[in-house]
């Protein structure tokens, strides 16, 4: 197991909020980044909105340091974001190719440009002409095929990249099927740059095997992984556990439900957002068809405290 493994937490539009993440670092130990979801739609020469300022309040949480990502097919929007995020103590932008859903990758944005390479080059060109703050991308092996990184490996060389991060998916794929651990064997060595994997990293065994094929890639992005259970970081990092665990993510999971309620005003919409994070940590239990199912019916905040109280009592952590 390698201890020096860098860790960082994915971003999950809708899920992963500020209140998530300032919930989550002061629960659980091993991440070494967390990555915001993506902001887009910046407007250039003017302050930021207060729902995006809100969103980037903080630029570290209890230690770790929070990466803003932005979604964007405009230089001139990524290097006004950059100085955003300069200006209020970020130490990282990351730049989104990896959206894969189509209404994000039809516009040319997130895995949708990945087909076009001279776009690519020509922003980049641009940004590292105008920003100061260390910049980084998280991408996929292409949008239609595994070949178009091939195209753009040899640009990501040119410039001072402060990181890669590989969904070693098709924007095509979604999240269907499998990452395709070949072809991430096949690119990584081309890159000159920091390399870092993203991929069906769902538990302690999926790392090992990771590990024993990549020894000499030591960053690893979880997303999915993460949200499945919380403790996984830890167990990469072989921090022992608190003795009584499941007590640990109990206190988490009520923590997380009234800072969200105190961020919504008691808007009972926030019920859909823990709803949703319930269909990944349900895969935390022996039974997870069985906890969802506690959860998935809930109308009000009673029905939900009732529920996770259910939850926590009858069923078994894996």
């Amino acid at each position: 197991m390698n201890t020096s493994t860098q860790i960082y937490f994915a971003p999950f539009q809708g899920i992963t909020t500020h209140t998530f993440r300032k919930v989550y670092a002061n629960h659980f130990d091993g991440v070494d980044k967390l990555f915001t979801p993506y902001f887009s739609n910046i407007a250039t020469n003017h302050s930021l909105p207060s729902k995006k300022a809100i969103a980037l309040s903080n630029s570290i949480e209890n230690g770790i340091a929070v990466i803003p990502q932005i979604l964007s097919k405009e230089a001139e929007e990524i290097v006004g974001f950059a100085q955003h995020c300069q200006k209020l103590g970020f130490k990282e932008l990351n730049w989104n190719l990896g959206c894969p859903y189509p209404q994000v990758a039809n516009k040319k944005r997130g895995s949708g440009m990945l087909p076009y390479p001279d776009l690519v080059a020509k922003i980049l060109d641009r940004v590292f002409s105008e920003i100061q703050i260390p910049f980084s991308i998280k991408c996929r092996l292409g949008y239609f095929s595994v070949d178009e990184l091939e195209k753009l490996i040899p640009i990501f060389n040119r410039f001072p990249i402060h990181e890669l991060t590989i969904h070693a998916r098709t924007g095509r794929q979604l999240y269907s099927g499998y990452s395709n651990m070949d072809e991430f064997a096949r690119y990584a060595p081309q890159i000159d740059i920091p390399v870092a994997y993203n991929g069906d990293i769902f538990s302690l065994g999926d790392y090992r095997r990771f590990e024993t094929q990549f020894p000499e890639i030591n960053r690893i992005m979880l997303g999915r992984g993460i949200l499945y259970d919380p403790f996984l970081p830890a167990k990469i990092k072989g921090t022992q556990l608190p003795q009584n665990h499941k007590a640990k993510l109990n206190q988490f999971i009520d923590d997380l439900y009234y800072a969200y309620r105190k961020e919504k005003n008691d808007h009972l919409t926030l019920l859909n957002i823990l709803k949703e994070f319930w269909t990944y940590l349900s895969n935390s239990f022996e039974e997870p068809t069985k906890v969802f199912r506690r959860l998935k019916k809930i109308k009000n905040f009673d029905e939900y405290e009732d529920a996770v109280k259910e939850v926590f009592q009858e069923f078994t952590l894996k």
